[in-house]
């Protein structure tokens, strides 16, 4: 695991720069304690990271859950009774791995995640405009549309004009710089530029920045806009961050409804993102999706019972821990043991981080994600793509993930429907002489109820004193309902003087006097 720990160690400080916010960020979108964000972060790194079978997925607190989880902790009655589900949610998703459903991540189209991934990357660039400039109202990791400080994307932005902090936008300027340039030039030039990560130094110098101007009026940066992790003054209250859950309340019904709503929502999210990574992988290993189902489970099994929030495998972290290099699954594990290790020991210290450094960091994550020559790539693979890639990427800027991943899939679905109604057969024109038409259809492997109106539209366009070959010799597959509209049909080509002939394995046959019993025909076995 550590044979490229020279590639997973920069790669983990770049993911600890970029989970640090969003843990804060989610848990006080989902109206839990702050320190709840940071056990998940850290359980989804060691613990997570260590039983995953994936090699660059990062886990952690998700914002697509922070909407449950802001509903539930009101319903149920207050976050220990809430903890409960997160438990009884992990056991659910440990379940879904010995059943082997993890196989529903191989069901979504390469057009939805592709989309599912543009998507993402324009949201974290549309939501990190107002951090970068200083405006903070909105709390980091919120990703959905309407947001929880009662403004939608759009609107955020639009006020930021009205709240814009001159020093936190000159040191979010300064670290973009600094980014580009480790990017586009200085990396090329030296290997220790590789080791010593941009990021690193873009934190370093908002940090230093921060020190520098802290008495100047004009220029300093307040505390509303840097990073705030709990300070304990003691040990004593370093373990009163923790929260237990309130078993008593497992007979609530409620608490088992939203254990498998959790459940269910944290599997797909999960899955998706194991799909996306596993597309972004430079290396194109596969994770196995059972085994990243029970990783999932006993992560949040454990953070329910020390007071985290629920963890998912979570596509913000793990594209970046791919952008920055990183190898096996040591990457995800050390920013683990970072999170752990920095709010212990250097907590004052991460609190002088600009926010809008961090921005500067998830802008570059979010360009990546979503660059503009991905739209004219899905253009040229053909409108089949490009429309559900479209949706996909529209539905989640203006909704959320999972309603945008659902838009996508049903736009594929129906793209292929549409294409399968159009591929049921295949029609030829053999002949036109002595007055009769002979025509010889063919039709497809597969032919569902899904293709009844084509093949009825093309058997009601068969002119009078036609000949009709019908080949089946290649079709594996045939609907009943297919059967009925041929064994209809036969009495209206009697009337109409259309002579059929009959093509399959099974031997040819002039004028079939029941489609039904043919087909209905099977091989006598041997005595």
């Amino acid at each position: 695991m550590f044979k490229y720990i020279k590639n997973d160690l920069p790669a983990s400080i770049v993911v600890f720069f970029v989970a640090l916010p969003l843990c804060l960020g989610i848990a006080l979108a989902s109206g839990a304690p702050l320190f709840s964000g940071l056990i998940a972060g850290i359980i989804g790194g060691i613990v997570v990271g260590s039983l995953s079978g994936s090699q660059i997925g990062v886990s952690g607190p998700a914002a697509g859950l922070a909407a449950i989880v802001l509903t539930a902790i009101g319903t149920l009655g207050g976050y220990q009774n809430f903890l409960v589900a997160v438990v009884l949610g992990g056991i659910i998703q440990i379940v879904f791995g010995l059943l082997k459903a993890g196989v529903i991540a191989y069901y979504f189209p390469s057009s939805v995640i592709k989309g599912m991934l543009t998507g993402i990357g324009i949201i974290i660039i549309l939501k990190q405009i107002p951090h970068f400039f200083g405006y903070d109202a909105d709390p980091e990791g919120d990703w959905a549309f309407f947001q929880v400080d009662g403004e939608n994307t759009f609107s955020e932005i639009l006020n930021t004009v009205n709240f814009i902090s001159p020093g936190a936008t000159l040191i979010a300027i300064v670290a973009l710089a600094i980014l580009i340039l480790w990017d586009k030039v200085l990396s090329k030039k030296s290997k220790i530029f590789q080791l010593v990560q941009g990021p690193l130094v873009a934190v370093v110098v908002g940090i230093v920045y921060f020190t520098a101007t802290q008495d100047n009026p004009s220029w300093a940066i307040s505390k509303a806009h840097l990073v705030s992790v709990p300070v304990p003054d003691s040990l004593e209250s370093f373990l009163g961050f923790f929260s237990f859950p309130n078993f008593s309340a497992i007979s609530n019904g409620e608490v088992w409804v939203t254990a498998f709503t959790i459940a269910l929502v944290a599997s797909l999210e999960t899955l998706l993102c194991v799909e996306a990574t596993d597309k972004l992988d430079p290396h194109k290993r596969i994770t196995p999706t059972n085994r990243e189902l029970l990783a999932q489970g006993i992560g949040n099994s454990l953070a329910g019972l020390i007071g985290g929030l629920p963890v998912t495998q979570v596509i913000v972290r793990s594209s970046a821990n791919i952008q920055s290099g990183g190898r096996t699954k040591a990457s995800a594990i050390i920013h683990g043991f970072f999170l752990l290790a920095s709010v212990i020991l250097i907590p004052k210290l991460l609190n002088m981080i600009p926010l809008s450094v961090l921005a500067a960091i998830l802008f570059v994550v979010g360009y990546k994600l979503a660059k503009p020559s991905l739209f004219k790539t899905m253009y040229e693979s053909g409108w089949k793509q490009f429309v559900p890639f479209v949706v996909t990427v529209v539905g989640i800027v203006l909704t959320d993930l999972l309603v945008g991943i659902g838009l996508g899939l049903g736009v594929g679905i129906v793209v292929i429907l549409i294409k399968s109604y159009q591929n049921s057969h295949f029609l030829h024109i053999e002949d036109k002489s002595n007055g009769v038409h002979k025509i010889k259809m063919t039709l497809a492997e597969e032919v569902t109820f899904i293709n009844k109106g084509a093949i009825l539209k093309e058997l009601d366009r068969l002119p009078e004193n036609s000949y009709l070959e019908l080949d089946v010799r290649k079709t594996r597959y045939l609907d009943n309902d297919i059967v009925e509209i041929l064994e209809d049909f036969s009495s209206k080509a009697k009337t109409r003087n259309i002579d059929i002939k009959l093509v399959s394995e099974r031997g040819v046959v002039e004028n079939p006097p029941s489609y039904i019993e043919f087909f209905n025909l099977r091989p006598k076995k041997s005595a």
